[in-house]
């Protein structure tokens, strides 16, 4: 389909959250795909699997995640600054901040004319764990969690009972779980503790490991492999297709 591109600052009680929207030019309504960026928010390789996703016919919002951290309009280099700059804004801000931002995305969808009301998240490194985090809100039908980064270490901030993996009872939609077997920041012990937390709070889930480094998805540096991420598109694109 093609696509068109807007973006709109959302009200948030820690200030206005840059959000970027890529959606269909057809006319018509919608189902929603509130897309985590990493920690460097929207980099030009985020731009592009946004646009990926909205081409199959959804809306798909892209939140600067770290929004009241940074100046609007903040991107991070891919470099050791932009690297040490995003993991301080990882380990700073609350997880029910993060919340906070879903709630208002989900509030804004319900008025959009060009939105279903239903919606779904998906992201990638800390933006896998954000779309899980997102899936505790009843709103959220499906999240893709693309090797999602602190699920196993319960290291951001939140206190215990509230770490996002303690809580996966509070999932109703469906998750789809993928993983790079070579990340060495979800090995292999840490990637069988969170199976086994998702069995025992009788999620919802599918789970694929596959032969792929940290960040197989973005199409910029080293580690990009592209058939593995056109297949993870289509697992995520099909979950949502049928979820929402």
């Amino acid at each position: 389909m093609i696509i068109q591109q807007e973006q709109i600052d959302l009200a948030t009680a820690k200030g206005p959250m840059r959000t970027y929207i890529y959606r269909p030019a057809a006319e018509g309504s919608y189902a929603t795909v509130i897309f985590y960026s990493e920690i460097f928010q929207q980099t030009a390789p985020i731009a592009r699997s946004a646009a990926m996703l909205a081409g199959h016919g959804f809306v798909v919002l892209v939140p600067e995640v770290f929004h009241e951290l940074n100046p609007i309009g903040t991107v991070l280099a891919y470099d050791d600054q932009g690297k040490d700059k995003g993991n301080r804004d990882k380990f700073t801000k609350p997880l029910v901040d993060h919340d906070a931002d879903t709630q208002a995305m989900i509030d804004f969808v319900q008025a959009a004319p060009y939105c279903s009301g239903r919606v779904g998240a998906m992201g990638v490194c800390i933006g896998g764990h954000l779309a899980f985090r997102a899936a505790l809100n009843p709103r959220i039908g499906a999240a893709a969690c693309l090797y999602a980064t602190d699920l196993h270490s319960n290291t951001l901030p939140a206190a215990p009972s509230d770490q996002t993996l303690a809580r996966a009872g509070d999932v109703k939609g469906e998750l789809l779980m993928i993983w790079g077997r070579q990340d060495p920041h979800v090995p292999d012990e840490d990637r069988a503790l969170i199976n086994r937390h998702l069995r025992e709070a009788n999620c919802l889930f599918s789970w694929h490991e596959f032969n792929g480094q940290h960040a197989f998805m973005r199409d910029e540096g080293e580690r990009y492999d592209p058939e593995l991420a056109l297949n993870c598109y289509r697992l995520s694109v099909d979950l949502f297709r049928r979820a929402l």
